[in-house]
């Protein structure tokens, strides 16, 4: 039986800055840009009392909470406590997957140190106390599915246990919502189904769910029963390159919608350059003034590297954006697919909700 821990930093930008700073302390604060444009990167618990969260524009953080106090983000600093957190990690494995700057799975199933898996997430929740200042919370389990669930259960600064002998009562009770995957969209499509928590999800046939949801079908599937044999993969390999920029003014104009496109291209050029990747897909993302959001994605036979390769084929995706219709908040520019890996020479559409 594998040993799993997800180990999920608490509100750990807005954290790291009252740990650093003893005037915010106690107090709600919002980490991100304060502008008119603005978005909440994290909130404290203090903050979060009034409803403020993160992807929550800053406009209406602090009319939630007028007392809020906006830090700007200092990304070099949460990086490098980052890295002081997984050093505390790899006393104990190094089959670590991090998930972003500030959660990760583990899996100590083999792990020299003679302890127990809970044990151990007692041990890097009491280090990352001590010799940080800061606050963790736990998940433990046999698989990531249950250790992402069981972080969550008890935050912040706790610790739940899921065991195999308990796992299929506690996925019952568990709300749709909560099954990771399952975003907006999902959940309400499963509501229409009859399906508002893990009982009523296992007793979904696989052939139902897999017709409705495609091969995210057999995911839902196995997640009700508490199956999940994805590996901790302490090497990730990255997958795609982007960047977007939200406007201080949306956007009408097409001439100042393609002269920000154009920036974003050489933006973009410049990140897969240090990055070097080379990927064959590109994806466009457009978000409107209303936070309703598009997506159109191209894949081309060669590689795409430079503002000559990304440049035509952004324009081209964006000619199929009826930009007209409504004022632009946000465009994004991301590439995908290394060769080898890429559907050559097929357009894909599609059509998102930004939640989903």
């Amino acid at each position: 039986m594998r040993k799993i821990i997800h180990i999920d930093m608490d509100a750990f930008f807005a954290s790291v800055e009252q740990r650093d700073k003893p005037e915010l302390r106690g107090k709600p604060v919002a980490v991100g840009f304060d502008g008119p444009r603005g978005v909440v990167s994290t909130a404290s618990y203090e903050a979060r009392k009034f409803g403020v969260h993160s992807a929550m524009s800053m406009v209406k953080a602090k009319m939630l909470c007028p007392q809020l106090t906006v830090v700007s983000s200092d990304h070099a600093r949460y990086k490098e406590v980052s890295m002081q957190v997984g050093g505390i990690f790899r006393r104990y494995t190094d089959v670590i997957e991090p998930l972003s700057i500030d959660e990760a799975f583990l899996d100590v199933t083999g792990s020299e140190s003679g302890l127990g898996a809970v044990e151990i997430a007692q041990a890097i929740r009491q280090a990352i106390r001590e010799e940080l200042r800061l606050t963790a919370s736990a998940g433990v389990s046999f698989n990531k599915f249950l250790a992402k669930i069981a972080s969550d259960y008890r935050k912040p600064d706790g610790m739940f246990v899921i065991d195999e002998e308990h796992a299929a009562d506690f996925i019952a009770g568990l709300p749709i919502e909560k099954f990771w995957g399952v975003g907006p969209k999902t959940a309400q499509e499963m509501h229409k189904m009859g399906i508002f928590n893990g009982r009523q999800l296992r007793e979904c046939s696989l052939n139902h769910l897999t017709d409705v949801f495609g091969k995210a079908g057999i995911v839902y599937y196995n997640f009700a029963r508490g199956i999940d044999d994805r590996p901790v993969e302490s090497v990730r390999v990255r997958k795609s390159v982007g960047c977007e920029q939200t406007f201080l003014d949306d956007l009408h104009k097409r001439s100042a919608i393609l002269i920000e496109l154009y920036h974003i291209v050489i933006e973009l050029v410049a990140r897969l350059a240090k990055s070097k990747f080379r990927g064959c897909t590109l994806t466009l993302k457009v978000k409107f003034f209303d936070f309703t959001q598009i997506t159109r994605s191209a894949t081309v036979d060669g590689v795409l590297e430079t503002k000559d390769d990304i440049l035509p084929v952004a324009k081209r995706l964006l000619g199929q954006v009826d930009c007209a219709s409504k004022p632009i908040r946000l465009i994004g520019l991301s590439v995908s697919n290394p060769p080898g890996e890429a559907r050559r020479g097929k357009w894909v559409e599609g059509v998102l909700d930004f939640k989903d």
